[in-house]
Formats: structure tokens, C-alpha cells, sequence
């Protein structure tokens, strides 16, 4: 193997490894702090509810564990989905 294509190799390597990074705490943190303000009896302003809920989904789609999904399903601050 060519030191081009050991290079090569290592930079896609490293390119993969930093695009499937762990789900940011501070989303996660956002998302848990939202949550337990609604269940508090706090009400969110619109624009809280939505930035709550971005959060909630970045950190649900970067994480892999089923119990963090399980726990980052924003039930609180969107409201239950009909079924």
C-alpha cells in the first residue's frame, strides 16, 4: 500500500468517524430542562416549544441508544401524538 493511499484511507476514516458523533448534551440537556418545566406547570413561549423541540429531535436522530430515544420523545412539550 502506497503512503497516497494510506492517506488516503485514514482521512476518510477520520471523516466518518466525525460525522456520526454522539447526540450533544447541551441538546439532550435543552430538550430535559423543557420537559420538566411543562411538568412543572410552566408555560413555554412559541418560540421555547420550538427550540425545546428541534433539540429533541437533533439529539433523538444523533443518538443510537434506544433508551435515550425512548427518553427524548418530547410527549411533554408537543403534546401526545393522536392515535
Amino acid at each position: 500500500m502506497s503512503f497516497r493511499n494510506f492517506v488516503a484511507m485514514a482521512g476518510l476514516a477520520s471523516l466518518l468517524a466525525a460525522l456520526s458523533a454522539p447526540a450533544l448534551a447541551q441538546d439532550m440537556q435543552i430538550c430535559f430542562t423543557a420537559a420538566d418545566r411543562l411538568k412543572d406547570g410552566e408555560t413555554l413561549a412559541d418560540t421555547e416549544k420550538r427550540t425545546a423541540h428541534e433539540a429533541c429531535l437533533r439529539a433523538l436522530s444523533d443518538t443510537s441508544s434506544i433508551m435515550q430515544k425512548y427518553q427524548l420523545q418530547n410527549f411533554d412539550i408537543m403534546g401526545r401524538p393522536k392515535q
